[in-house]
């Protein structure tokens, strides 16, 4: 029988927090967002441009629990066997031997998602759900924690395969990281002057030290679904996926996939916050991050223009619900 942490919900969630912002400046949102997105089971996805710190905030997560990473660089050329892994023959005993591909680390970047053709990203659907990879018949299974950060380009689509809603379900949470504030920049460049200086050969993540360990965060995953939802919190959430199906603004609402997402992100961010219950607040603030990459609007729109689409029908949902 596995030993108990002896970890508190609000320890292992601050120190996590604590770590990983050490070395991602300015962005404390984005970090709890991750979190909320790694204590949920799930996957998320980045649309941001080149820069920001995609990278760096995966890495910072992996250092923090001492656990294995991979960057994946998404190619037209990429195959499915590149990310997965294949079988090869060994000479030696005339045997075929599995050999594990990048997709088999604790957190996997999957960066540029979007330039991959459909039938590589595609790879990614059964790993993503199902926490194992499927080669010549053989299913082999994935250490957990497993945790997949995919990012994509918001501004280029020279080059590009856009993600099949199939995928995009796969994300509990999508959202943007952005530019730092200048403060936050002019930090960022003092820490690298320092580094600089200090002739420090190793970067800000790498100088990071763990923690909590893999068995601490799968029994955080565990107990997060012990965070109680109760009826008026779940009819405010049903009320929410229906309502975007029947928005004439909306051309594709959520799917039943979307509601058991929105549930599952709303005990995580309940449980990081250090609560046994979820708020209406929760709902109204985890919204936009769970449904931008999951309804679809009628013409093409920016990422604030569906944002606040989003928070509009919320809002109105919300004031329905509470005449």
């Amino acid at each position: 029988m596995a030993e108990r942490s002896t970890l508190t919900r609000p320890d292992l969630a601050q120190r996590l927090f604590d770590s990983m912002t050490r070395s991602v400046i300015g962005k404390s949102e984005a970090v709890e967002l991750v979190l909320t997105g790694f204590l949920a089971g799930s996957h998320v996805l980045l649309e941001d441009m080149p820069g920001t710190g995609k990278t760096l905030l995966a890495k910072s997560l992996a250092r923090s629990f001492n656990g294995t990473f991979k960057r994946i660089q998404f190619t037209s050329d990429i195959m499915p066997s590149d990310i997965t892994g294949n079988s090869v023959f060994n000479l030696k005993n005339s045997e075929f031997e599995f050999i594990p591909g990048p997709i088999f680390s604790n957190i996997v970047l999957a960066d540029e998602i979007n330039r991959a053709t459909p039938r590589s990203q595609s790879s990614l659907l059964e790993v993503m759900e199902e926490n194992q990879v499927t080669v010549d018949g053989v299913t082999h299974k994935l250490e957990r924690p497993f945790f997949v950060i995919a990012t994509q380009n918001p501004l280029e689509s020279y080059g590009t395969f856009p993600l099949p809603e199939s995928q995009l379900d796969r994300f509990v949470l999508s959202f943007s990281m952005g530019y730092p504030g200048a403060a936050e920049e002019a930090q960022i460049l003092r820490l690298h002057r320092e580094n600089t200086r200090q002739n420090q050969s190793r970067s800000l993540d790498e100088r990071l030290e763990a923690v909590v360990d893999a068995q601490d965060l799968r029994q955080a995953q565990q107990a997060v679904s012990e965070v109680v939802l109760s009826d008026e919190i779940e009819h405010f959430l049903l009320a929410i996926i229906q309502a975007t199906r029947e928005d004439s603004r909306f051309a594709l609402g959520g799917s039943t996939r979307s509601a058991v997402a929105f549930l599952r992100a709303l005990q995580a961010y309940a449980w990081i916050k250090g609560r046994s219950y979820v708020t209406p607040d929760d709902i109204k603030y985890l919204a936009p991050f769970v449904l931008n990459h999951r309804v679809a609007l009628h013409q093409p729109a920016r990422r604030p223009e569906k944002i606040a689409l989003i928070q509009d029908l919320v809002q109105s949902v919300y004031q329905q619900l509470n005449r």
